[in-house]
C-alpha cells in the first residue's frame, strides 16, 4: 500500500499513538480527523458525531481554514451521504460524489470535493459517529476513484481506535463530571450545617442582647461581643468552603482547557456558535485562574440566556505576566447606564467585584443593537 509520504506501519503507528494522547472528547474528534486526513494523504476530512434530533450534536474538519469554516455556515444536517454513513452503516468509496444520486449539494463557500472516501465509527451496533474524507491527492485517471480498496480498508482500522478512543473519552467526561458533582453536593450539605448553626446562634445571641440593652447594659455588652465573634467565624467558614469549591477541572487541567472546555460544551448545547481561543497564557495564581472562569461563565450565560446573540467569543491572551479575557457577542445589546439605574445588574456587580478581588479590573462595552463586550485583566503572579 501507499498512501503518500506518511505510508506504512509506522504511520499507521502514529495515528493510533495520537489518538490514545487525549482524553478530551473535542481533542479526540480532532485528532481523529487529522490522522486520517494525513494518513491516507487526502486535501480535506470530517468527523461527524450525530445528535438525537436528525443532525449533528459534533462536526470537525481538517483541510478547511477557519474562515472558509465560518463562510460556509451552521453545521450540516444528516441528508444526502451524510444520511448514508449514519443510516445505513456502511461504507461509501466514490469516484465523483456529485454524481451520486444522493447528492443535494453544498454551501457557495464549501470546498468542491469529487473522490470521497467515508467510513460508519461503531461501538457494537450504535453508529456513534461517521468518517469523511475527499480530494486524495494523487494522480487520478479519468472516471477512477483516488481512494482505493486499501484505502478503505486501512479507514476501517483507524475507524476501530477511533471507536475505542471515542468512548473512553465520553466515559472520562462522564466520570468527571460525576466526581465534580458529587463534591459538590458534598460541600453542599457540609455548608449548610456549619453556617446554619453559627446563624442559629448568632440570632438567639443578638435576641439576648437586645433584652439585656435596657435593664442590664454591661451584660448587653457581652453579648454583642459574642454576636461579632461568631459572625467573624460564619465568615471564616464561608471563606474556607469558597476555597473549597475552586472548580476541579482548575487543578487537574489549568484555566485555558477548562475554559476551552466548558464553552465546546455550550457551543452545543445552544444554537449560538461559541468559539475560544487562548493565547499565551501562562499559569496564573489560583485566586485568579478561579475569578477569570468565573467571570467569563457569568459572560456566558448572559450572552446565551438574555442577549439572543448568534455568536459569542471567548479570547483569553497573555498581557505582560498576567491575561486578559474578553467575551463578545453580537446580540441586543444594553444600554449600561439605563441597566445601573433600573437595579438590573446582569451580574455586572458580581464580576466586578470578583475582578477587583483577584486584583484586576473589569469593562464593560455595550449599547442597544451594538452586542456587548466584557473585558477582565489580571496581573498575574
Amino acid at each position: 500500500m501507499s498512501h503518500g509520504p506518511r505510508s506504512g506501519l509506522a504511520a499507521v503507528s502514529s495515528a493510533l499513538l495520537a489518538m490514545s494522547r487525549h482524553l478530551e472528547v473535542r481533542d479526540v474528534l480532532k485528532t481523529i480527523v487529522a490522522s486520517a486526513r494525513e494518513l491516507l494523504d487526502a486535501q480535506y476530512a470530517a468527523l461527524g458525531v450525530p445528535d438525537d434530533h436528525g443532525g449533528f450534536a459534533q462536526f470537525v474538519v481538517d483541510g478547511v481554514s477557519e474562515e472558509q469554516w465560518k463562510a460556509i455556515g451552521p453545521l450540516p444536517r444528516q441528508h444526502g451521504i451524510l444520511a448514508a454513513m449514519l443510516h445505513e452503516a456502511r461504507a461509501e468509496r466514490l469516484a465523483d460524489v456529485r454524481k451520486d444520486p444522493r447528492f443535494e449539494g453544498w454551501p457557495s463557500a464549501h470546498p468542491d470535493l469529487v473522490d470521497f472516501l467515508g467510513l460508519p465509527i461503531r461501538d457494537g451496533d450504535e453508529v456513534i459517529g461517521a468518517l469523511f474524507l475527499a480530494n486524495k491527492n494523487c494522480p487520478k485517471p479519468q472516471g477512477s476513484c483516488g481512494f482505493t480498496q486499501d484505502d478503505e480498508e486501512l479507514l476501517g482500522i483507524l475507524a476501530q481506535h477511533a471507536a475505542i478512543a471515542l468512548t473512553n473519552a465520553r466515559l472520562y467526561e462522564r466520570s468527571r463530571e460525576l466526581t465534580i458533582a458529587e463534591e459538590r453536593s458534598r460541600l453542599a450539605h457540609e455548608l449548610h450545617d456549619a453556617v446554619s448553626q453559627k446563624l442559629f446562634s448568632l440570632r438567639l445571641t443578638a435576641q439576648a442582647a437586645a433584652r439585656l440593652v435596657d435593664r442590664d447594659p454591661s451584660r448587653a455588652k457581652g453579648e454583642l461581643q459574642q454576636v461579632a465573634a461568631l459572625a467573624a467565624e460564619a465568615a471564616d467558614e464561608l471563606r474556607a468552603a469558597v476555597v473549597e469549591l475552586r472548580p476541579a477541572a482548575l487543578d487537574e487541567d489549568g484555566l485555558v482547557a477548562t475554559l476551552r472546555t466548558q464553552i465546546q460544551v455550550l457551543d452545543r448545547a445552544h444554537s449560538a456558535r461559541v468559539t475560544f481561543a487562548g493565547r499565551g497564557v501562562k499559569a496564573l495564581p489560583a485566586s485568579q485562574e478561579e475569578a477569570v472562569l468565573r467571570v467569563a461563565q457569568e459572560a456566558l450565560h448572559n450572552a446565551l440566556r438574555h442577549s439572543g446573540a448568534d455568536h459569542v467569543d471567548v479570547t483569553l491572551d497573555r498581557r505582560g505576566g498576567g491575561a486578559v479575557l474578553r467575551v463578545t457577542d453580537d446580540g441586543s445589546g444594553f444600554d449600561t447606564q439605563a441597566v445601573r439605574r433600573a437595579g438590573r445588574h446582569l451580574g455586572l456587580v458580581s464580576m466586578r467585584d470578583r475582578a477587583s478581588g483577584a486584583g484586576g479590573t473589569l469593562t464593560v462595552e455595550s449599547a442597544p443593537g451594538k452586542g456587548t463586550t466584557i473585558e477582565m485583566e489580571v496581573p498575574g503572579g
